[in-house]
């Protein structure tokens, strides 16, 4: 269950009316290795284990062996997760994110190989994409307060996935990708939130050679698009958009 029905006052003109609302569901998850914990944060207790999945394939923070199949999830009053991995842990690198949810990434010192893939979209196509992208935005639709990401191939929506916190929701789509043997190459990013430079290095390290997003990147996240080869795309808005980096992507 994503939502709880809640007795609000609602006021229009000079007139309050008691009404029912649905509300987004915020869960804290707390992540294990191995029995010890690592890490909480607030999320969505939907797609659990592609947001877990999608956070730590992007990060150097476990050194050895781990499967996806043996995540253990518990579901109460947080969400408990305990990931099995062999050899060693490090989240020295863990940072708060750049955001209001106070989200957590694994930034590595090492550099991003460069991202070779010739995939291009249309203009065209990709505002059709993203219209048909944020219409399938439910959770949001019901309550108003999701982010939303998906992945597409550029001819349709591959996977999608929402969140309160807009890097959980590009997790849980790349997660989701991860855990169905859905490659990287030749895909886009679509999501409703802010182009930082987390996400974009999260992409950039996964290989997707586009992003796209309603709303605008930063400076520092156009700085790692340009060295990685990655397209960015923002203010995709109705019959609009802008391209900042590698424009030759888009037809």
């Amino acid at each position: 269950m994503c939502t709880a029905k809640r007795k609000i006052y609602k006021n229009s003109k000079n007139s309050f009316s008691e009404q029912e609302d649905l509300i987004a569901i915020e869960k804290r998850l707390k992540i294990s290795l191995n029995g010890k914990e690592v890490l909480s944060l607030y999320c969505t207790p939907l797609m659990v284990k592609e947001l877990v999945v999608g956070m730590f394939m992007s990060a150097d923070v476990i050194k050895g062996k781990w499967c996806a199949e043996m995540i253990s999830i518990e579901y109460g009053e947080d969400i408990i997760v305990d990931i099995p991995v062999e050899g060693e842990v490090s989240i020295e690198m863990a940072v708060i994110t750049s955001g209001c949810m106070g989200g957590i990434t694994f930034l590595s010192g090492s550099s991003l190989q460069k991202i070779d893939d010739p995939f291009y979209i249309t203009a065209k196509t990709l505002k059709g994409l993203f219209k048909r992208f944020q219409n399938a935005a439910e959770l949001h639709k019901l309550t108003g307060c999701l982010h939303n990401a998906g992945l597409s191939d550029g001819n349709g929506i591959l996977c999608r996935a929402e969140d309160i916190g807009r890097h959980n929701a590009v997790d849980k789509a790349a997660g989701y990708a991860a855990l169905r043997n859905i490659p990287f190459k030749g895909k886009l990013m679509l999501t409703s939130g802010r182009l930082s430079s987390e996400i974009v290095s999260k992409c950039a390290k996964w290989g997707i050679p586009m992003i796209a997003s309603r709303t605008s990147p930063t400076s520092l996240a156009l700085d790692i698009a340009e060295d990685a080869g990655l397209t960015t795309v923002g203010f995709l808005r109705g019959d609009r958009l802008n391209v900042y980096t590698h424009p030759w992507r888009i037809k």
